[in-house]
């Protein structure tokens, strides 16, 4: 059984990573949020906590600048007529996406071979 509960959890990590990469995805053109600026890339990260073993995941928001764009007639530019853009990039997240799907995908055949060992055992 302790098989399944991995493969469970690691399922239910990846699932938090897809997440965090969607927000981003959706919110790449997003130049103006609740706080006053471009949206903020987000960055799931994976931790294991040294006194229980559990795997946690954390938000991190990246620091890095998104790009300034020349466009007077967007309604969030400045007096030159930039606009700050997110610092979202969308290669890096299909990269991403596409490693997290493998992940979720590897949990998923580790939980079923699981799945069918047992149901043999059962039949034994």
């Amino acid at each position: 059984m302790g098989s399944l509960a991995t493969s469970a959890q690691g399922m239910a990590t990846q699932q938090k990573f897809l997440d965090v990469i969607v927000e981003n995805i959706s919110n790449a053109e997003t130049t103006k949020t609740a706080e006053g600026g471009p949206y903020r890339r987000q960055v799931a990260v994976a931790s294991r906590d040294p006194r229980t073993g559990e795997i946690g995941v954390r938000i991190a928001v990246d620091a890095r600048v998104g790009r300034l764009v020349h466009d007077p007639a967007h309604p969030d530019a400045d007096e030159a007529g930039n606009v700050q853009l997110p610092n979202v990039d969308m290669n890096n997240e299909m990269v991403d996406l596409m490693v997290a799907r493998r992940f979720h995908e590897a949990n998923l055949s580790a939980f079923q071979a699981a799945k069918q060992m047992l149901r043999r055992a059962i039949d034994i």
